[in-house]
């Protein structure tokens, strides 16, 4: 059973993993198509493009690699997008990003996972919106963070992991934005570092 995060609050990996071995997470990002109540009373689905991010950054607060739908691998080989979902159709994670934390490059200090509706919904709007970070040698959710409902944003900045001497924290941030990529949360970002 996972940790449910709030916003700002934060998990030690090591912790929740219950292994000492913690090497391989995945972050999970899931929603579902939105129903609508069609002209004659039927139900129609729309599609929700919501695209995860991880973000790559040194212990300066640098970026220095990212990984989405348009580049889907870290420099490093460390960081995998498994690909892009365009509409939100099926159960479970729609979108999953893999780190392989033992091999991140010495410098990276931080990853920021972000979320953007390519197709301009809102956070009020999604259903079953969450992201999750998942053990992937046990399949243990360690930390959830749930967004449906969140605002009127577009965008979240949606969770951190940080390398600390005592291993790697997960910190809920939660922090709405704007954009339909994440260069457009790259200021909201650096306030969260």
């Amino acid at each position: 059973m996972g940790v449910s995060l709030r916003k700002g609050e934060s998990v030690s990996l090591e912790k929740a993993s219950g292994d000492d071995a913690l090497s391989v997470v995945r972050m999970g990002l899931g929603w579902d198509t939105i129903k609508k109540r069609g002209l004659f009373g039927g139900m129609k689905e729309q599609s929700v493009d919501l695209d995860a991010s991880c973000l790559l950054f040194d212990g300066q607060g640098a970026l220095v690699d990212q990984v989405w739908f348009r580049q889907l691998r870290s420099r490093d080989g460390a960081v995998t997008h498994t690909g892009d979902n365009l509409t939100g159709a099926g159960d479970g994670d729609d979108e999953s990003i893999v780190v392989d934390l033992g091999g991140l490059a010495p410098a990276v200090q931080s990853l920021v996972f972000v979320v953007n509706s390519f197709t301009g919904q809102n956070f009020t709007q999604i259903e079953n919106a969450f992201c999750r970070l998942v053990n992937q040698k046990n399949e243990q959710e360690m930390a959830r963070y749930d967004l449906s409902g969140s605002g009127s944003h577009n965008s979240q900045v949606m969770a951190k992991l940080s390398r600390g001497a005592g291993g790697w924290t997960m910190t809920a941030i939660g922090a709405a934005a704007t954009g339909r990529t994440f260069t457009d949360l790259l200021p909201v970002i650096s306030q969260n570092l």
